[in-house]
């Protein structure tokens, strides 16, 4: 920690490797930023500059341009942090050259020309579930509310699952069929948090996404919302990762 003193206020600023980062948190679809509110609050407990971004979900040209927004608004090199489909996004807002690492929690991470609608074609192993969402209406898809609440967070309390089942973001088909362009994790240092009891990205597919993009695996059991059952873990992770990336 390094104090740094402006007037009569005294700000500490978490560093990692020697150096002070901002940590940028993006959600995934059907949620908003409010999701990552338990995680920002450790982080910024112990002395890290913390951004949530509030993506539209409706295109991944859009949520890129709500990132990179972001993260000119820090004021340190980034630590990029995805949850879900937010892999897609920090996969291409990555390549920003202020981004010091990307941080995927759950999260698809696709190749260049590959987009999440081709990662979720992909098979799975035996046995594992896949999201339950509803047909295509008006050109957004939701969760099923009725089976949102075991598919997406099993293990958080079902007076919040509830909530968030009839508070679901629609995630357009523009985003969810995009092929992603940049691919900031061929350059940059990568970290992976697998869920292993995931009802809404197969762990074997996230398994198979963070061997490829050579990331530092971590797994912990837990559903889909990881940084909801266990921001402490998450929170440790992200700030390990900070550490971790020079």
């Amino acid at each position: 920690m390094t104090d740094i003193k402006s007037g009569l206020a005294t700000r500490t600023v978490a560093q990692a490797g020697g150096a002070a980062v901002s940590i940028v948190l993006v959600h995934g679809a059907f949620v908003d930023g409010s999701g990552w509110k338990m995680v920002h609050d450790i982080l910024t407990s112990r002395g890290y500059d913390v951004l949530v971004v509030q993506n539209p979900t409706i295109t991944l040209e859009g949520d890129v341009a709500a990132t990179e927004r972001v993260i000119a608004m820090a004021q340190y090199p980034v630590i990029l942090v995805g949850h879900s489909y937010g892999g897609a996004v920090v996969t291409e807002a990555g390549d920003n050259p202020k981004v010091k690492a990307i941080v995927y929690i759950a999260a698809f991470a696709p190749d260049a020309g590959e987009s999440v609608a081709s990662l979720a074609e992909q098979p799975t192993a035996p046995g594992e579930a896949k999201a339950p969402l509803l047909p295509p209406q008006d050109g957004y898809l939701i969760v099923d509310p009725a089976k949102f609440p075991a598919a997406f967070a099993a293990d958080v309390s079902a007076e919040t699952t509830r909530f968030m089942a009839a508070a679901q973001v629609p995630w357009g088909l523009g985003a969810v069929t995009a092929p992603v362009g940049r691919v900031g994790w061929k350059t940059k240092p990568t970290f992976y948090m697998l869920a292993a009891g995931d009802l809404m990205i197969p762990p074997s597919a996230q398994r198979r996404m963070a061997e490829r993009i050579g990331a530092s695996l971590v797994e912990i059991k837990s559903s889909h919302a990881v940084m909801l059952a266990y921001p402490q873990d998450v929170s440790d992770f992200i700030e390990n990762a900070a550490g971790a990336a020079k």
